[in-house]
């Protein structure tokens, strides 16, 4: 059963906006609840616990987003604090396999932690030995827009005995993304095609990796009973992911609950179709040969002349970074088109 169609009117994007990568647009209805909230809470009209109804809302439609127990998700504020939870599940003197290109939120938290090898993102599966611990890179990464090469990466991690553990910022959104397949840990900040206000982000921490992870942000939040969890000892954490949990920044998830639902309800299968097609469509004006992502990174493009035209971007690694989502059109493609030829 396929979802709606995908309409740009549920977003109030100005033309040429192509930088999902650096943040998504949030729709509109995700945009009006936030205000709700934040007038709301200028006039003190209601307390903070509706607020949190949104958090439960955001961490169930996240599960269902990556095929995963609703059990297994923490939630959090960057994805470099999840990963760096991760990472107490380490031995000492442990070895932590990360591209050469890696971002350095999947990077800096494995460095503090760990002994860091790197390879090109294309060999890790090649490059993995019985003597790493784990294996982190990113689904989708940020300065190329190259899919990682998941299924041999998990292969040769399996052979291994190393744990798994993706940066799903840059796809979760667009890329239909399946922790069951063995992923142990899953680490997403959600200000970028799940199109939340930024200070949401969602960790998937599977059974077998939580046995050996220490909460060392433990708070009140990540309590078995939040009601009874306020004050005093002993300890007494939740028995699942949500140990792991931050105290959330509620208007951040107040703004993630509505975004996700609608990401669910399309289906990222028909974001996925949408989003790659627009970037396909740029490749195929300026005659390269199609890909598979949703962002296209170009070596010999003129900025300026993009910034004339109207078209918002990132420059990454030296290259120009466009980016294309849901609320993307057509003609926002072909004025980037327009200032490229």
């Amino acid at each position: 059963m396929t979802g709606p169609a995908i309409d740009p009117t549920w977003w109030d994007a100005e033309p040429g906006w192509l930088n999902t990568a650096s943040y998504g647009l949030p729709p509109r209805a995700a945009a009006e609840q936030l205000l709700a909230v934040i007038d709301d809470w200028r006039h003190g009209r209601t307390s903070w616990r509706p607020w949190d109804a949104a958090t439960g809302r955001a961490r169930a439609a996240f599960a269902a987003l990556i095929g995963a127990p609703v059990a297994d998700v923490c939630v959090s504020s960057t994805a470099s604090q999840i990963i760096s939870t991760v990472a107490t599940a380490l031995p000492p003197s442990a070895r932590v396999l990360v591209p050469d290109i890696e971002f350095t939120s999947n990077v800096f938290p494995w460095a503090v932690a760990a002994h860091v090898e790197v390879a090109p993102p294309d060999r890790l599966a090649d490059a993995l030995t019985s003597r790493h611990a784990a294996v982190a890179f990113s689904l989708v990464q940020s300065a190329t827009g190259r899919l990682a090469p998941l299924a041999d990466i998990l292969a040769a991690a399996r052979a291994c005995d190393a744990l798994v553990v993706a940066d799903a910022s840059q796809a979760c959104g667009w890329l239909p993304v399946d922790v069951t397949t063995g992923i142990d840990a899953l680490a997403c900040a959600a200000y970028k095609w799940l199109m939340a206000p930024r200070g949401a982000a969602f960790g998937y921490l599977s059974p077998r990796l939580r046995e050996r992870m220490r909460p060392l942000a433990a708070n009140w939040y990540a309590g078995a009973d939040r009601d009874s969890s306020d004050y005093g000892m002993p300890l007494r954490l939740a028995g699942d992911a949500r140990a792991f949990d931050l105290s959330p920044a509620w208007f951040s998830f107040v703004g993630a609950a509505p975004a996700l639902e609608l990401v669910n309800r399309i289906g990222v299968p028909a974001i996925h179709d949408h989003d790659v097609g627009l970037a396909n469509r740029l490749r195929a004006g300026l005659g390269l040969a199609p890909g598979r992502s949703a962002i296209v990174t170009l070596e010999e493009a003129d900025p300026e002349r993009l910034r004339a035209a109207g078209v918002r971007f990132a420059v990454r690694a030296g290259k120009v970074r466009l980016s294309f989502h849901a609320y993307t059109t057509a003609a926002d493609v072909d004025r980037a088109l327009e200032a490229l030829r």
